[in-house]
């Protein structure tokens, strides 16, 4: 009989960092599935140009809360996972937080006459609900992600999305539009600041002049940082919304999201790494981070090689089944935008470590050359490719961003990536392309029950292959399956 305490227990036996990586996986996969589920519906329903309004919602949401955030936010979760005065730094941040609340509302509000697109659709009162409710749920997050509770975080970030969602969709039938996906999105920090606050352990106390030095001293060059992400994530966006209109936004940002598919292994690694990483750095553990970081990208590329792979062979109809014809338009844009995550993978968990270790200032050198080079590209391709020169913009800076990385991390610590089992993921890739490839011509993909048999023996045979080459994944996934009680296979 399933006894919930005696499971618990042997989760709890696991490795640490391999359960919080479990967690953090398990917790983004539902993430992403939901992500995915709801914006297949939000595309058949409202089409893509209400949706693309959304995406520009969000696009200008996160870069006014960056300016609210003011890298304090990243700031404070180092200080704190440091474990030295942490409800000091704590207090700081928090006060810190509600100045610069105070500057981003003003700044958008002076420049609401520019914001056209935002301010036709409707979306503008909702973006300073959500700049003002981000202040309590980043403060709550942040604190219980300082002081380790990882876990925490990833179940808050899953209310936040099951809320949000929930309340779109509802609304959206009801027939709101761009009110009802902005309502929803707003709701969803709300509940994600509410859930997250029962956790958090720290408490106000007293702060003096040197945490406000410490946390400047480490926010500069995380905000900076921060920035250059925010172009990565939201340029192409709001130039296309420029140059272009709504419809093209949400077309490229569906393309965009269905490869994003690729890095969810990337982004619970990240969150579970950052303060592993940070505590190893500061106890001059080396070795313990350059066997993480490599183990990292492994296993970031375990999932994004083969979604690359598939992508190419099947892209064109994933949009047209999944999300409708209107946006089928951007299989060009899908087939540049498949290798971004793979450059993803390398630049996002390296700028991660430089964060980590205090090197910060060398996490914003590169990706400030990245962040003009994306700027100038943009600007230059938007207008004479549309949404394809937006991808190639992408792409380009990206790897130009993961490399620069790797070179400024490598003076501090070996990077290296794993070769052989790297080898094998994509040999095991190669051979889920040809059965896809050979399936497809066998039966063509005229509906979409014949394109997720597709995908099902693509993933069927990719994971076959990789199990019988690599003894060491296929060891480590074992271990973790019967850790967490999940029966394995005899025949692997």
């Amino acid at each position: 009989m399933f006894r919930p305490s005696a499971y618990v227990g042997r989760v709890m036996r696991i490795d640490p960092v391999r359960r919080q990586s479990v967690i953090s996986l398990g917790s983004t996969l539902a993430l992403t599935a939901i992500g995915f589920l709801s914006t297949m519906f939000f595309a058949h329903t409202v089409g893509p140009a209400i949706l693309g309004a959304y995406f520009l919602f969000v696009a200008y949401y996160s870069v006014f809360n960056l300016i609210g955030d003011g890298g304090f936010g990243g700031a404070a979760v180092k200080r704190i996972s440091e474990g030295v005065d942490q409800n000091a730094y704590f207090t700081a941040f928090v006060f810190l937080r509600v100045m610069l609340l105070v500057a981003s509302v003003g700044l958008l509000l002076l420049l609401r006459p520019l914001l056209v697109d935002l301010t036709a659709s409707g979306a503008f009162p909702w973006l300073l609900a959500a700049l003002v409710v981000s202040v309590f749920t980043n403060v709550a997050a942040n604190g219980v992600y300082g002081t380790g509770k990882v876990g925490i975080n990833q179940i808050g970030n899953l209310i936040d999305t099951l809320v949000r969602i929930i309340i779109q969709v509802i609304a959206v039938i009801l027939g709101y539009g761009i009110a009802g996906l902005a309502g929803g999105f707003v709701a969803g920090l709300i509940a994600y600041g509410l859930f997250t606050f029962r956790f958090l352990d720290l408490s106000p106390a007293p702060f003096g002049l040197p945490h406000l030095r410490s946390l400047f001293s480490f926010s500069v060059w995380t905000f900076l940082s921060s920035s250059g992400y925010l172009v990565f994530s939201y340029a192409d966006t709001i130039m296309i919304g420029y140059f272009m209109t709504d419809v093209d936004v949400g077309i490229y940002r569906v393309a965009l999201q269905l490869t994003s598919i690729a890095t969810f292994v990337t982004l619970a690694l990240h969150t579970t790494l950052f303060p592993k990483i940070s505590y190893w750095g500061k106890q001059g553990e080396l070795s313990q981070v350059e066997h993480a970081i490599a183990r990292g990208f492994t296993y970031s590329l375990l999932l994004a090689v083969p979604v690359v792979f598939g992508g190419w062979l099947l892209g064109e109809r994933l949009l047209y089944f999944f999300y409708g014809a209107a946006f089928s338009v951007g299989a060009g844009a899908l087939a540049i935008l498949l290798p971004v995550q793979i450059a993803h993978v390398f630049m996002f968990l390296q700028t991660m470590s430089l964060n980590a270790l205090n090197r910060p200032q060398d996490s914003f050198r590169v990706t400030a050359i990245a962040v003009c080079a994306n700027i100038l590209l943009n600007m230059t391709l938007i207008p004479l490719y549309g949404i394809t020169g937006a991808a190639m913009a992408t792409l380009i800076t990206m790897v130009l961003n993961a490399t620069l990385a790797g070179r400024s991390l490598s003076r501090c610590i070996r990077v290296r990536v794993e070769s052989r089992p790297v080898a094998k993921i994509i040999l095991a890739a190669l051979v889920m392309s040809a059965a896809v490839a050979a399936f497809s011509y066998i039966i063509p993909l005229r509906n979409v029950f014949v394109l997720l048999g597709a995908i099902a023996l693509g993933g069927l045979a990719y994971m076959l292959v990789l199990l019988k080459l690599d003894r060491g994944i296929r060891d480590d996934l074992k271990d973790l399956a019967e850790g967490l009680g999940i029966p394995w296979p005899g025949m692997l």
